[in-house]
């Protein structure tokens, strides 16, 4: 895991909008979506759109598409790798 995506789990402790993740993490939009990617390529953390409550299976072909609407939540296995690092 690299320090951006280990910063980036620090804020998907609760469902977090996209926006939201800009402001805290200083990410640019474009950086910010390359790390979420890569985390839900490795399954560590999971994608809610159209809105909070509606989990949204990854697909590489539909992602850039809605990402910059989505909310994220990291997964079990993204905490159980984020509190052992």
């Amino acid at each position: 895991m690299t320090d951006p995506e280990f910063d980036l789990l620090d804020e998907l402790y609760f469902v977090t909008t996209f926006r939201t993740l800009l402001e805290k993490t200083g990410l640019s939009a474009t950086a910010l979506e390359e790390q979420l990617r890569n985390l839900l390529e490795q399954g560590l953390i999971r994608s809610f759109w159209p809105d909070p409550d509606t989990e949204l299976a990854y697909e590489t072909t539909s992602f850039g598409a809605i990402a910059r609407d989505a909310s994220y939540l990291a997964s079990k296995d993204g905490l159980l790798q984020h509190n052992t690092r």
